[in-house]
Order: structure tokens, then sequence, then C-alpha cells
């Protein structure tokens, strides 16, 4: 236990040293709009190219994986719309606060949680379920706030904004490249490979910190009876069901399966709050449910995190 509380202490350290900062210093979050460009554009992307781009591509040639970990997101995203609905009534506001359950911290904390803690058999199955995870989330909802608003966009232009942001996402296009240069054996020159080492490396503490900062700076006033409810379903029945979706379609790498289980147990991501913004729509509650999940999941990823290393999410276990 002492080795996973020394793995999983850093990660929620420079989160809470991020919102420590933010409650203490008071700076306009405005200032974070380069720290969000160097880490979405260029850190975060280049993290992806170099764990795809070493990733034989034999092991990324992989569609039960793809549909086991995708379809259980897509399950409980459906949950977490179901009680959104019960509770709000508003389809675009259900539509947001869905994102609360299902939607993980898959870019910030993901990839460097599980290798640290699964090892360098993480990086296919993480760099998967993070571009189709994206796929998903980037290509529905769109399409649900143009059915809640009908007059907001014309569905051609729904279409092109999907579209675009799916083909044109720095996470996506840095993806594809890692995938072609895995396939075609493409190596980069020795100093290109070593400023992508930097921004790797930059990648999980730049992330933390700002995501840590991020919370610290949004409202966080009263919390609606479903945010609750909506970070439970993300942390524990979002794994839970990732764990089923791997052990009944198909026979998996045990290792492939810990990390898509870590993956799933990730709190709420911040770009809940983002899209939330972008919209208008359940903005506060959002936060809220960003900065709830965070807390709790210290407890419960730490948890996640034991059982990966003691063996005990194995399918072979579970059977």
């Amino acid at each position: 236990m002492i080795d996973v509380l020394n793995l999983a202490l850093p990660y929620f350290g420079l989160i809470f040293l991020g919102f420590a900062c933010g409650r203490y210093k008071s700076i306009p979050d405005r200032g974070l709009a380069w720290m969000d460009f160097f880490i979405v554009y260029l850190s975060l992307p280049a993290l992806f190219f170099r764990i795809l781009a070493k990733t034989p591509f034999e092991q990324l040639n992989n569609a039960r994986f793809i549909v086991a970990t995708t379809l259980g997101t897509f399950l409980v995203l459906l949950l977490s719309f179901g009680l959104a609905y019960v509770a709000r009534r508003k389809l675009a506001e259900a539509s947001i606060a869905a994102l609360a359950g299902a939607y993980g911290n898959i870019g910030y904390m993901g990839p460097g949680l599980a290798l640290a803690t699964v090892g360098a058999q993480a990086a296919a199955p993480v760099a998967l379920i993070f571009c189709f995870e994206t796929l998903l989330f980037f290509s529905l909802l769109p399409l649900m706030m143009a059915l809640a608003r009908p007059t907001y966009r014309g569905a051609a232009r729904v279409i092109f904004d999907v579209a675009r942001k799916i083909l044109l996402h720095p996470f996506v296009v840095a993806t594809a490249l890692g995938v072609a240069s895995a396939a075609f054996h493409i190596e980069p020159p020795v100093a290109v490979d070593r400023l992508l080492q930097f921004l790797q490396n930059a990648s999980a503490p730049c992330a933390l910190f700002t995501l840590g900062v991020t919370v610290a700076l949004r409202p966080f006033t009263r919390v609606p009876w479903e945010v609750p409810f909506l970070v439970l379903i993300k942390l524990v029945v979002h794994p839970a069901v990732a764990l089923v979706m791997l052990t009944v379609l198909g026979s998996f790498d045990p290792n492939w399966v810990a990390a898509a289980v870590l993956m799933a147990a990730l709190p709420p991501a911040l770009n809940v709050f983002v899209l939330g913004r972008q919209y208008e729509v359940w903005v506060e509650p959002a936060s809220g449910s960003v900065l709830l999940g965070t807390l709790v999941s210290v407890a419960t990823l730490t948890t996640v995190m034991w059982l990966v290393q003691h063996g005990a999410l194995s399918p072979a276990v579970l059977r």
C-alpha cells in the first residue's frame, strides 16, 4: 500500500499544489491561457506521438478492445444522461451533466498515471482509449446540443463543426501521426526526438498543476443533488462497467485490462466545465463536479491503483 501511495500522492500533490496556489494567489484565469495552449497543442500531443510511435503496430490493431472500452463508456454515458435528464428535464443541461459521469480526465491525468502504475505495456491501450473516447464525446455532444437548440446552428454547420473538431483536434492528429510512424517504422531525427521527449516529460506536471489552479478559480456554490450521483457513477460504476465489458467481450492482456479500468476510474475531466462554459449551460454544477470528483478520487482511484498493483483486476481472477 505504501508503494501505491508513493505512486499516487505526487499526482494528487501536484493538483492540490495548483489548487492551493490558485486560492492563495489572486491571478486572473486568463493567465492560464498560454499554459493551456502549451499542454493541449504541444506537450500532450508529444506524449501521445512518442507513446504510439514506439508501440508495435500490431498492438494497435485491436478492434475488440476498442469496441469493449468505447461501448462501456457509451453505456455509462447513457446512464448518466438518464439521471441528469430526470434531474433537469432539459436536453441541453442533461447533455453537459452526462459528461460528468462518463468523461474522465483521460488527457491530463490518464497517460502519466497509467504508465507509472501499469508500466510501458499501458501505452497502446491508453492511446486507443483516448483516441476513441475523444471521438465519442466530440461527436455526440455537438449533435445533442443541436437537437436541444434547433436554431443554435444549422445541420450542415453542426456536421462541419463535428468533423473539424475530430479531425483537427491536436490529440487526434498526434495519435494519427504516431500510428503512421509505428506502421511505417518512421523514426524522427535524434534532435527532434529529444525535443519531443522534453515536451512529453513536461506534460504530466504542467497538466496536473494547471488542473488544480483552474479548479481553484472556478465558482463552487451549492451543489445540485445529481452531482454526487454523477461523480459516483464516474468513479465507481464506470470502472466496474469497463471491467465487465473486457471480461465478457474477449480475452485481453491483463495489463490492457488494468490500464482500461484505471482510465475509467479517473475523475471527471476539466473539459466538462470547459464545454459547459462554451455552451453556456450547467456551468457552476460542472465546476462542482470536477472539484468534488477530484477530491473523492483520492480514495477511489488509489484503491483501483492498489488493485492493479496486486493483480486483482485480471479477468482470469474474476472468472
